[in-house]
């Protein structure tokens, strides 16, 4: 697909599982909603559901599950569809490539420290890694990669879900980054 192409934007909110980047997503298509702006949130817990059900999370499923996710991303965007990309994507070159793809595109580094992360763990995925029960878990077993240099850092850590959403709207308005 070629990048001039594109009429909608990608943001895509990286951090540790559990860190709150899936909250963060949906709270953000609330607001944009709420300025007239649709947006499509693709989450990787429900698309590896579709695209994996019996996710092993071996380097190279990781690899095709994260293509897909780009491909269908692009899709989008090429489509003037919005998308907000809820998804740890622990190595950088799977964010890497989405912003040599997508035209519009912004990475939201969702800061959560480990300990957080395990006092949230909705999936049990932290306990389980804890446990010895899986070693792929990025943070806990497995290599997370932070980005270098994002378009917003937000520390969940520390601050509310509205105060990240505040933060990032400046930012990302600041770089008049969407219209309606």
């Amino acid at each position: 697909m070629a990048r001039e192409k594109s009429n909608g934007f990608a943001i895509w909110f990286t951090g540790l599982p559990s860190s709150g980047k899936s909250t963060l997503a949906r709270a953000l298509a609330e607001r944009l909603a709420n300025e007239g702006i649709a947006a499509q949130i693709l989450d990787s817990d429900e698309m590896r559901r579709r695209l994996t059900p019996q996710p092993t999370y071996t380097p190279q499923e990781r690899d095709h599950f994260y293509d897909v996710v780009l491909y269908i991303a692009e899709l989008l965007t090429h489509n003037g569809v919005n998308v907000l990309i809820a998804a740890t994507a622990p190595r950088r070159r799977y964010r890497q490539a989405a912003r040599q793809a997508l035209a519009r595109f912004a990475e939201v580094y969702v800061v959560c420290t480990p300990d957080v992360c395990r006092e949230r763990d909705p999936k049990g995925l932290w306990r389980r890694a804890g446990a010895g029960e899986i070693d792929t878990l990025p943070g806990a077993g497995a290599p997370y990669e932070a980005p270098h240099d994002p378009e917003v850092t937000v520390n969940t850590d520390s601050a509310t879900v509205a105060q990240s959403i505040q933060q990032l709207w400046t930012e990302l308005q600041r770089r008049s980054f969407w219209s309606k």
